[in-house]
């Protein structure tokens, strides 16, 4: 359905009922609705035809609108019913009534929208690659709240070198000297002195 011309169905019913119900008259009403303002409204072949005509050419300029929807041989295929209609129109006696040129006339606009479309595409993608890329923004400054006052801390004086210390070693205290006393039987020796005689009574 991307490369069907949509407008190409209410011609081809137009033609269909020329050529194959030639008893069928395009003015004649279909069926007729009841409005609310109790007017009577009859619906012809006619209107029908150019309703679908207009839907159908809104799903065209729909579909038109979409990236990449249109090419070019969609652009040729709208071209193509356009001519077909408008020869049909001209040459022929059975295709000269107001409804079928309103349906050629559609086929028109389908095939013009369809260029303005494109050429619209093509001029912003143009622009977008001819503009340069926009400079990154600079970063904004931030602002960090300041760092709550701390308490000094005393700086820890470093620890002194321990140096030996020398405990003088307790040596035990010399004996006393005792007093010489001769033992009974022993003679002193030379270079002593005799001892004391004891005081006689």
């Amino acid at each position: 359905m991307v490369g069907f011309p949509l407008l190409l169905i209410p011609l081809a019913i137009y033609n269909i009922v020329v050529f194959l119900m030639p008893g069928v008259s395009f003015d004649a009403p279909l069926f007729t609705l009841t409005l609310m303002s109790g007017a009577a409204w009859p619906v012809t072949l006619s209107d029908v035809l150019l309703a679908l005509g207009i839907v159908l050419l809104l799903l065209e300029v729909i579909k038109g609108a979409r990236p990449g929807a249109k090419f070019l041989t969609d652009h040729l295929l709208s071209l193509i019913v356009f001519g077909a209609a408008a020869a049909e129109f001209l040459l022929w006696p059975k295709f000269n009534s107001s409804t079928y040129f309103l349906l050629a006339l559609l086929s028109l606009s389908d095939f013009l929208s369809g260029i303005a479309l494109r050429a619209r595409r093509g001029k912003v993608a143009s622009a977008a690659v001819a503009r340069p890329a926009a400079p990154m923004p600079a970063p904004e400054p931030r602002f960090d709240p300041a760092p709550a006052p701390q308490a000094p801390v005393a700086e820890s004086a470093p620890p002194d070198r321990v140096e030996p210390k020398m405990t003088p070693v307790e040596t035990a205290p010399p004996p006393a000297p005792s007093p010489e006393v001769p033992s009974p039987g022993l003679q002193p020796s030379e270079g002593s002195s005799p001892p004391p005689e004891a005081p006689s009574r």
